[in-house]
């Protein structure tokens, strides 16, 4: 049976991260904040040898990867693969929109107040918090659980076959999609925080499932080879 080291790392900070806009699909280039962000995660992770080295197909997800690689020096890819699979969760027509405002039209959908996205997740679940975005868009856009983690679950298929048993697998994503993979393994507790921006998720992933071994560090220096 495979089993791969997953490194799960949050893209740089963008202009929508700055200004509190929902950032799913869409997508906002990084920040020069965000740009030392990927430097740093790369610092910190210049010594592990990544056997395979993916991003989303979003462009923050990208650059952030292509920084954190510039500055690997054990050998690992210089450039990431693109893997759809991992992007944020689509929020639809709510995307763009100041996170205040998308919770005041949100809260109309439901019986309980929410004050922020990480208190809607702690109260209602990882899972239903994504189902009222997409019952509460009226294009009908949003992304609900079973469709997002469906492509989740084909992202981990993929890199299962991909790679062989013991290797270190990098992956640039996003926060959401970060906590819903915590979640998904057993952790609700730990996705009601907000990943921060270069932060790294360590997952043991085999087939059986995934194992949170590291969750959300933005500080450890790591020496896996």
């Amino acid at each position: 049976m495979t089993a791969i080291d997953l490194y799960l790392v949050r893209h740089g900070q963008t202009y929508f991260n700055l200004t509190r806009r929902l950032q799913g699909y869409s997508d906002a280039p990084l920040t020069e904040s965000g740009i030392h962000d990927g430097h740093l995660a790369g610092q910190r992770l210049a010594n592990v040898h990544f056997a395979g080295a993916y991003s989303s197909d979003l462009t923050r997800a990208i650059h952030t990867a292509k920084y954190l690689l510039s500055e690997n020096q054990a050998g690992s890819p210089i450039w990431p693969q693109q893997l759809p699979d991992f992007r944020e969760e689509n929020f639809g027509s709510f995307e763009g929109i100041d996170s205040q405002v998308a919770l005041t039209q949100l809260n109309a959908f439901s019986d309980t107040f929410y004050a922020d996205y990480s208190d809607m997740i702690t109260k209602r679940g990882m899972a239903e918090s994504m189902n009222l975005f997409a019952l509460a868009d009226p294009y009908k856009l949003a992304e609900d659980y079973d469709h997002f983690i469906k492509r989740v679950k084909n992202g981990f298929k993929f890199l299962l076959e991909e790679h062989k048993d013991g290797d270190q697998v990098l992956v640039v994503a996003h926060g959401t999609t970060i906590r819903a993979i915590v979640d998904y393994f057993g952790h609700s507790e730990l996705a009601v925080n907000s990943i921060s921006n270069g932060a790294v998720t360590k997952i043991h992933l085999s087939e059986e499932g995934g194992r949170v071994d590291i969750f959300n560090d933005s500080e450890t220096v790591f020496n896996v080879k």
